[in-house]
């Protein structure tokens, strides 16, 4: 995205949803003997309308296709520029519009989501979406119309929906037909179906990371589900109480101390440009302990927070860290006003813990996970 833009005069795209409903309905006009338009006009969820520029579109024999570029305006993702495309077969003068992914559309494998397990990953509002915009040309007729992506199984790698269970493809999204852009927020809204999924496969409690590192060391160290782990980004606040919201009662945080001492300060957004005390809430803590001035300097001087947490280490100074990770505990359970209990786990960048709290401990073996702290 081009940041250096005035936010206000971001461009708007159109989601993968608007795609597919206006490839659909323009696959329509050809099976109804139009000729091939530029564009294409659908009504939108607010009853609103979007024009698309349509791509490409050809008819053959009886059925039609149609296809229209994903167009994520100055909020591009890994789906913009992608063909989405629409095959639309005419089955009898009367009956219901069936739709279905094709080539590059995932499949759901796991239950939490909007579609049932072995359904396409066509959510309900494009699902709407389509249906509607076809039945401007064919009000009664009994449609099957095939949503393709033929780039979409390479594409999906880069997005979570391996860890969503949805495979073989990208998913058709959209709630309102318009991109718009704000990155964060619609980043931060897309790791809430994690949170769904963990619901419905019945974790009360379940483990928040910063990203991939926390994921594999919960994972494979301590043996926790997948479907329990969620990879929550910068996003400390946020995901602490979008849990609490969702009647979950217990959270523990895992990952590297450069991240987690944060929260132990009490910064529930973690980005390096929103928040970056690391540094002085590991000194602050350190003196509050009676490390020695001259000490505290040459902490002061590592780079990084990994450097600063293996000279405690060699310090023989664990216990230290065994106090950010309580702290962190306590500054995160304050912030959801004690409506989840919350245990934490720090580690080095290689995964090995170095500083956790007793109610990490306590939750990781209620919940029959394997308790794993030793090098």
């Amino acid at each position: 995205m081009a940041r250096n833009k005035d936010r206000h005069t971001w461009r708007e795209g159109y989601t993968t949803g608007s795609c597919a409903a206006g490839a659909a309905k323009t696959a329509c006009l050809l099976l109804q003997g139009d000729s091939l338009p530029e564009h294409v006009e659908i009504p939108l969820p607010n009853k609103a309308r979007l024009t698309m520029p349509i791509h490409s579109g050809k008819l053959r024999n009886s059925e039609a296709t149609a296809c229209i570029l994903k167009d994520g305006g100055d909020d591009a993702d890994i789906t913009d520029g992608l063909e989405i495309r629409a095959l639309v077969r005419r089955l009898s003068s009367q009956g219901d519009v069936h739709i279905r992914g094709g080539q590059g559309v995932g499949t759901v494998t796991k239950k939490g989501l909007a579609q049932a397990v072995g359904e396409s990953a066509i959510n309900p509002v494009p699902r709407a979406m389509i249906r509607d915009a076809v039945r401007e040309v064919f009000p009664q007729d009994e449609l099957e119309i095939t949503i393709e992506v033929p780039e979409g199984e390479t594409a999906a790698l880069h997005t979570l929906n391996p860890r969503l269970g949805i495979v073989g493809g990208i998913s058709i999204l959209g709630t309102s037909g318009i991109v718009r852009p704000m990155s964060e927020e619609a980043f931060k809204t897309s790791i809430l179906p994690e949170l769904d999924q963990a619901l419905a496969y019945g974790h009360k409690t379940i483990v928040l990371t910063p990203g991939h590192y926390g994921f594999r060391v919960a994972t494979e160290r301590f043996k926790i589900p997948t479907e329990a782990v969620i990879q929550m980004s910068n996003f400390v606040g946020f995901l602490l109480e979008e849990a609490a919201y969702r009647g979950i009662e217990g959270v523990i945080l895992l990952g590297h101390i450069g991240k987690l001492i944060k929260v132990a300060g009490g910064i529930f957004h973690t980005h390096n440009r929103v928040a970056d005390a690391r540094t002085e809430v590991l000194l602050a803590h350190a003196a509050l302990a009676g490390m020695k001035t001259d000490t505290l300097k040459y902490l002061a001087e590592f780079p990084t927070t990994e450097g600063a947490t293996i000279e405690l280490l060699n310090l023989g100074q664990q216990t230290l860290l065994h106090q950010l990770a309580h702290l962190a505990s306590k500054r995160a359970q304050a912030f959801t006003f004690d409506r989840l209990k919350v245990g934490t786990i720090m580690t080095l960048l290689n995964g090995q813990p170095i500083g956790w709290d007793t109610t990490a401990e306590e939750i990781m073996k209620d919940q029959g996970w394997t308790w794993s702290v030793d090098p």
